[in-house]
């Protein structure tokens, strides 16, 4: 299974894409839009020159892992040849339905079928597929060349075989899988989900600022990054999108999105991606509070 379809040119998309095609693997990276393509190999690029110039790799490897990915804005032609397909498009649950029975339709009817959802069941994924058993969720964390951890999920027809196989193949990208069940937010976004909307709550509520927030958590739990800093960079209309997706699976008010969290949606403040979130990212306030996020 040498070669790796991957849906969606992106954040995650390229990432997935830069990761597969580092590792050995041939790489149709597949987009709707040719200048998202562009970006996406524009973006693996600098991330490449960024490992050669840290000499994690040399200029002959980052040269063959660019060689190894080629660009498509038609999927049936894309996906031809592919053992594996991994979708990373937007955390949109119609969207991945579609592509997912446009996937089943034009891939091998052994070609194993793989989500980066964070959140959406991949039960309800393979249903829309006649082949549910080599459907599986493989939620890669941001930034994906770095991250370790690979959540595998099993849909409730996702065999073992596929299972193992896709297992494995995570280990042979340096990465570690853990397999978990298919149950909205799965792991990982079910724990760190709720711990961003409390934060945003504590926000809203007024019991403290932005900062004094971000610095708690980073100085006193020992966390990287604040869950409000965290937030920008996943993006807070995925964390909407998220929340969303648990409250409505479990029916629990403890998933609803705070209030604050909606407004922000709606007015286009979503993080990093549109320059503004909880932190201002416009080059004229950057300098200041990239000192004040990393202080």
């Amino acid at each position: 299974m040498k070669n790796i379809a991957v849906i969606g040119a992106g954040t995650m998309g390229n990432g997935i894409a830069h990761t597969f095609a580092q590792s050995g693997y041939k790489v149709q990276l597949i987009d709707i839009s040719q200048a998202s393509l562009d970006r996406g190999v524009a973006t693996i690029t600098k991330n490449l020159d960024r490992q050669l110039a840290k000499e994690r790799i040399t200029e002959a490897q980052k040269q063959a892992t660019l060689d190894n990915i080629t660009t498509f804005t038609n999927l049936e032609e894309g996906v031809e040849y592919a053992g594996l397909v991994v979708e990373a498009a937007t955390e949109n649950v119609d969207l991945k339905l579609k592509i997912f029975k446009d996937l089943d339709a034009a891939t091998g009817e052994d070609t194993i079928l793989a989500t980066n959802t964070s959140s959406i069941s991949i039960t309800q994924i393979a249903a829309v597929t006649k082949r549910p058993e080599l459907v599986i969720g493989m939620h890669f964390m941001n930034p994906v060349p770095i991250m370790k951890l690979v959540e595998i999920i099993r849909g409730y027809n996702t065999s073992d075989e596929v299972t193992a196989t896709i297992m494995e193949m995570s280990k042979n990208l340096g990465k570690v899988p853990v397999e978990v069940n298919d149950y909205p937010g799965f792991v990982a976004n079910r724990i760190l989900m709720p711990m961003i909307n409390e934060a945003i709550e504590t926000l809203y509520n007024g019991v403290a600022g932005v900062y004094e927030i971000d610095t708690v958590m980073k100085l006193g739990m020992a966390h990287p990054m604040g869950p409000l800093q965290l937030a920008d960079f996943i993006g807070l209309d995925v964390c909407l999108s998220i929340l969303e997706v648990m409250h409505d699976g479990f029916k629990n008010p403890k998933y609803a999105p705070c209030p604050l969290l909606v407004n922000m949606v709606r007015a286009g403040k979503l993080g990093v991606k549109s320059g503004e979130g909880f932190y201002d990212y416009s080059e004229s306030r950057k300098a200041e509070n990239v000192a004040k996020m990393f202080a």
